[in-house]
């Protein structure tokens, strides 16, 4: 079987590396890939948006399935165009996509089957944006109502803050037209988790627990990014709290979507904040997180072939899926600068040294004159295995010590809210 992965950052260099343990692949292509994943896959210079180009390049190779890794290629209805073609592809339909295109939709499906999430109002004109945060006040969250690579987020905890957030989003559109809507949603208190779950749009299969670090700084200090690291499993995820979120959440919003016309097939992804009164979606994803992907991915023991099989033919009920017991933790290594600008072609040192309970996921990287360099904001997650969270910390952070390149930064505290809850 010759697979094509689309996309070319960390989730994508773990999609393919699982991809590449199933005895049923014979080939994987990459579009654009990676340094990383070129040691696995043969990686073609095809932007993960270039529908078109995607569409041709499948053809002429005879791909026989097809692995969609970032939101925007799905938002803009990738899976739409490569169906009529009768290409096997994985993912959800443009009009599934859309509960991560538009974060008013989302709110609204929300609403109207009765998923926990925060209060919400929408605005189109940034006056009345700023006259409703001067009425209800701080803190709150300011969201860029279309897709912003998981940056389109603002916390504000005092109120100039909230009213800059709309200066920002809306006057400036330093996230482009993704921000000429915004949703002002009341703020949560409690602490995050992410769920991702194949589903094949009845059955609902939920994967191991995971939390995300998006502050750029430790103790979740500065600018939200794409990811800072991450871990699996996550100690709030209780089997109490995993029985709500099944049958209030993740259940309804696939249930919800089919009575919309939205049927979904694929990954959906829910970012979650577990609070006094149980968990409330801060917002879905059409895809594997990132970083996310990479510890989840690796405590996968089911070829991940066989159940994207399953999803697509509509028998996911049928499919065995089982787990690594062992903890898993990624910790992103930065360019100097992410989120802000940065500097990209720094070379790399230190990848061959990594010890055999570690990978590293390559992000944002380039072969330069045979060096591997940064190409990009996060450019390598270091994801070590271990028996315990504590142990995977440790060699995570062990890895992290033999890499070095110009300007590298990272956060030194991911997992620290495991190990704090484990006491």
């Amino acid at each position: 079987m010759k697979v094509l992965v689309v996309g070319g950052g960390g989730r994508e260099h773990a999609l393919v590396w699982k991809v590449a343990q199933s005895p049923k692949v014979s080939r994987i292509f990459c579009t654009p890939g990676n340094a990383g994943i070129a040691e696995l896959a043969t990686c073609v210079d095809i932007k993960a948006e270039d529908i078109e180009s995607l569409l041709e390049f499948a053809r002429k190779e005879k791909i026989d399935l097809t692995l969609v890794g970032p939101e925007a290629p799905l938002v803009a209805g990738i899976v739409d165009d490569f169906q009529k073609e009768g290409l096997k592809i994985f993912g959800p339909r443009k009009a599934a996509a859309a509960i991560e295109g538009s974060k008013l939709l989302a709110k609204e499906i929300m609403t109207k089957y009765h998923i926990p999430t925060a209060r919400y109002a929408s605005f189109t004109d940034p006056q009345e944006a700023k006259r409703y945060i001067e009425q209800y006040g701080a803190p709150c969250v300011v969201k860029a109502d279309g897709l912003a690579a998981g940056k389109g987020v603002i916390v504000a905890r005092q109120k100039d803050e909230a009213l800059e957030a709309i200066n920002l989003i809306m006057e400036e559109k330093v996230f482009g037209r993704a921000g000429n809507k915004v949703v002002i949603e009341e703020y949560l208190e409690g602490e995050e988790v992410s769920i991702l779950a194949f589903t094949d749009g009845e059955t609902v299969v939920p994967m191991v627990s995971a939390q995300d670090h998006k502050p750029v700084f430790d103790a979740d200090q500065g600018p939200n990014t794409g990811g800072m690291g991450a871990y699996s499993p996550a100690p709030v995820y209780t089997p109490e709290v995993h029985r709500q979120v099944m049958e209030k959440i993740l259940k309804p919003v696939i249930r919800g979507l089919k009575e919309e016309g939205r049927p979904y097939r694929g990954v959906i992804y829910a970012g979650l904040m577990v609070t006094e009164e149980g968990p409330k979606v801060l917002e879905f994803n059409c895809r594997f997180g990132d970083p996310e992907a990479q510890p989840v991915l690796m405590r996968l023991e089911t070829d991940l072939i066989d159940i994207v099989e399953a999803v697509l033919a509509g028998r996911l009920a049928e499919q065995e899926i089982s787990w690594r017991e062992e903890a898993a933790v990624c910790v992103v290594l930065a360019s100097g600068g992410y989120p802000g600008k940065y500097e990209k072609g720094k070379p790399i040192q230190g990848l061959k040294d990594i010890p055999e309970h570690t990978y590293v996921f390559h992000a944002g990287t380039a072969l330069k004159d045979g060096q591997v360099v940064t190409n990009g904001g996060r450019v390598l997650g270091v994801t070590s295995r271990g028996d315990t969270i504590e142990q995977a910390i440790a060699r995570a952070y062990q890895a992290v010590e033999k890499i070095y390149f110009e300007g590298m930064h990272y956060r030194r505290d991911i997992g620290k809210k495991a190990l704090d809850r484990l006491g």
